[in-house]
């Protein structure tokens, strides 16, 4: 922890006496308020990644890059390609960071927390991110305890006819190609993107020390589809349908430690809906229907066992969600009014089949298990009304508004927020932010085997505060930031050893607190410097053995984490990029043979990348992006492999 301090305290010292054109006063947000907002203007902590960061990101992918930003831990996003990426933003749980495609939810109500699978975004489809922490359920409802990732995707274009499209090769036999078709043409305007991923990968699990036996590579397969048309139905009214389509299966391990043979599963998520947007002389109203499907499969047939013993399970998962929303903005003066309502109604289906062979004398013959759940008597409807009052005179700016929602199950719930900030001499922002955030029960910890119909909704109270700074002239932008996050009733599984029985149950208080630190600059226009450092910590307080207790329970995420990178435009051909990153040590929790718990730690570890990209003419690059060139070995989950040297090359063409 120390080390990785004094580097973050090197980088981030080093960018004071940085100068050039960062252009961060002319940068908008559209997450924080739900309309176009300079981020000078919101008390809001948002951070953005421009089409220009993801393309210089080379290969990576949406897990890769949103990991690189500050106060955001990616458990999995070095691991192999189809092993599943937990989001930890501010050292959240994965289900308390909000998952929005161009501002509107997304869920996966079949999973235990309901979170959504950023698996199923290709970047290729993707135009910008937008990171806005802290609790937000004001504006955007549940699970927004500790901020919103909006995913922006990719727009139509201004010429009638283009297309632009990758091509990339690398480690691991890894394959990926997309290609977007757009256009704009009087009354109507389109875009069309199709992107193919398939890589061999390698063994989620990691091989034992001494063992004999080679694990098999798990590999990774997505086919993914994005459409949009927008049609201008007069002056004032702007109508687009859109849809997103995604297929992905791949190969999975038993466990830490542990390969599997016949494990795989197959997924598939479908987004359609229409977004409708009035633009009046002072007003501005939003209209938009979303309707998510996700399908999960997972079949583990183990006939090639290497033990001789052999079972075979099946689960399918499968969830529907609905999700309407109007809202208007009007202006006043110098203020601006939201005022919106939207109704949720998300349902779920199980079919599980587990057959376990003979095992005499104690079984002589084969044992077949069966579940089913149905969507009719497992669901839920959210119906809420929100306002926000934004307020701006000179250098001061103030936010305040509310949400009451009604829940079908357990009724209602309310959040708040008040974000004031003050512009001192047009350099220096200083922000307090006070909310409340919520998270409903999912279906899962409502109507499972260990569901629970009198859950509390989970809910939250998040400060913060600090400055951010600009040099006068735009060339420099740095900030800082402190956050405490106290998060009440939170759903814990709870074992009853009178009964034997299992349940969900409101028992658990977290607290989290930290700091953030970034900086970005440039030096005599020719090199750009990015450092973020972040550091987190936290307790949960529970009941054992009839007693509070409290201890860290922040496991696979690290407490500090340095991010830093330079780039430089070295010719108008020749764009380069080297980056560094330090992570620091984390705990985690390993249950062996006889499922007797032991506690982990994960050691600290660096990693160096090295982006470089050569401009043929104005329409073609080609690219080359190295990963973990020092080829350090480290875990994030124990028992896990992470990537180790990795290189990929492609093209990236503009017609």
């Amino acid at each position: 922890m120390r080390k990785i301090l004094t580097v973050a305290a090197i980088f981030i010292s080093s960018f004071v006496s940085a100068q050039d054109s960062s252009k961060v006063l002319g940068e908008v947000t559209v997450t924080a308020t739900k309309y176009s907002t300079k981020t000078t203007e919101t008390g809001k902590v948002v951070t953005l990644i421009s089409r220009q960061q993801i393309e210089h990101a080379g290969s990576r992918d949406l897990a890769q890059v949103i990991s690189e930003l500050g106060g955001v831990f990616i458990n999995g996003y070095t691991n192999n390609p189809g092993k599943e990426k937990n989001i930890y933003l501010r050292g959240a749980r994965v289900d308390y960071t909000l998952i929005t495609i161009d501002g509107v939810p997304v869920y996966d109500a079949s999973g235990i927390g309901s979170n959504f699978d950023i698996r199923n975004i290709p970047i290729d489809n993707v135009e910008r991110i937008e990171i806005l922490k802290g609790s937000q359920s004001t504006l955007y409802g549940s699970d927004a305890i500790a901020g919103v990732i909006n995913i922006i995707t990719r727009k139509t274009g201004t010429k009638p006819f283009s297309i632009t499209g990758t091509a990339h090769y690398g480690s691991y036999d890894t394959k990926r190609y997309n290609t977007t078709f757009n256009g704009n043409k009087g009354l109507f305007n389109y875009s069309v993107g199709f992107t193919h991923f398939n890589t061999d990968g390698f063994s989620e699990a990691k091989q034992p020390a001494g063992s004999l036996t080679t694990f098999d590579k798990d590999g990774y397969k997505q086919n993914a589809l994005q459409a949009t048309l927008g049609v201008k139905a007069g002056k004032a009214l702007h109508i687009q349908p859109f849809l997103r389509w995604s297929k992905n299966s791949g190969s999975l391990d038993q466990d830490a430690f542990i390969d599997e043979l016949d494990h795989a599963y197959s997924s598939h998520n479908l987004q359609t809906g229409v977004r409708n947007v009035i633009t009046l002389k002072n007003a501005l109203v939003n209209i938009s229907y979303q309707y998510n499907r996700t399908y999960r499969n997972y079949i583990d047939d183990s006939t090639k066992s290497r033990n001789g013993y052999y079972t075979y399970s099946k689960t399918v998962y499968k969830a529907n969600e609905h999700f309407a929303e109007a809202f208007l903005v009007q202006t006043l003066s110098d203020f601006k009014l939201t005022l919106g309502t939207e109704l949720r109604f998300s349902k779920t289906d199980y079919e599980g089949l587990n057959v376990i062979p003979p095992f005499p004398p104690y079984s002589p013959e084969a044992t077949i298990e069966k579940q089913l759940q149905s969507g009719d008597s497992v669901n839920q409807k959210q119906l809420a009304a929100y306002a926000a009052l934004n307020y701006k005179k000179n250098a001061f700016s103030i936010e305040g508004g509310g949400r009451m929602n009604h829940h079908s199950v357990y009724g209602n719930n309310f959040a708040f927020n008040i974000n004031p900030s003050y512009f001192l001499e047009k350099k220096i922002k200083l922000f307090v932010n006070a909310s409340s955030g919520y998270k409903t029960p999912s279906l899962f910890q409502l109507f499972s085997e260990y569901g629970n119909k009198d859950l509390k909704p989970e809910t939250s109270m998040n400060i913060e505060g600090g400055l951010q700074y600009f040099s006068p002239n735009d060339n420099f932008n740095g900030r800082a930031t402190w956050f405490n996050r106290s998060t009440r009733d939170v759903i814990a599984f709870f074992f009853d050893p009178a009964t034997y029985r299992s349940r969900y149950i409101n028992q658990d208080r977290q607290k989290d607190h930290g700091f953030e630190l970034e900086a970005s600059a440039s030096i005599a226009n020719i090199v750009q410097l990015k450092a973020l450092f972040t550091y987190v910590t936290g307790n949960i307080t529970t009941i054992q053995n009839g007693k509070d207790t409290t201890y860290f329970n922040l496991l696979r995420r690290p407490k500090s984490n340095l991010v830093a990178s330079a780039g430089s435009q070295l010719t108008k051909a020749i764009y380069i990029m080297l980056q560094a990153s330090a992570t620091g040590s984390s705990r985690d929790v390993y249950y062996d043979a006889s499922f007797q718990p032991t506690d982990i730690k994960l050691k600290h570890y660096y990693l160096l990348n090295l982006y470089t990209e050569y401009a043929l003419h104005a329409g073609i690059k080609i690219f080359a992006d190295i990963r973990n060139i020092t080829n350090q070995k480290y875990s994030d989950v124990y028992g896990y492999n992470t990537a180790s040297f990795n290189a990929y090359g492609g093209i990236r063409f503009r017609l």
